[in-house]
């Protein structure tokens, strides 16, 4: 029997990508890899995370755009800057906390 590793990260909390320049706010996430064939054959094979750890649903955004990522707990970092993620859906699902962001009560009506 597999062992499932506890995820390292939170709902809520923010987070940045070891190698890309993004960064988000986790709002799911999947014990191991849980996307398509197509996606993950998509990532070329010398920087593929290995699909027996957690991977993060982020509100995620760069210096141009928002837009929702799909990241490998191995290539994430805590995001310590405290500023806030413009994503316009994180309103829908957080209100901001100290140190990141909580789920809104009205979530689990």
């Amino acid at each position: 029997m597999r062992k499932i590793k506890t995820a390292k990260f939170q709902l809520g909390q923010v987070v940045r990508h070891r190698v890309f320049s993004f960064r988000g706010v986790i709002f799911d996430v999947d014990p191991t890899f849980s996307n398509t064939e197509e996606w993950w054959e998509a990532i070329p094979e010398d920087i593929r995370p290995r699909r027996d750890q957690p991977f993060y649903h982020l509100f995620a955004e760069n210096d141009d755009t928002e837009y929702i990522a799909y990241v490998s707990e191995q290539n994430l970092l805590p995001d310590d800057s405290g500023e806030p993620i413009r994503h316009p859906q994180v309103g829908d699902m957080f209100d901001r906390s100290e140190g990141g962001y909580m789920a809104r009560l009205d979530q689990f009506h």
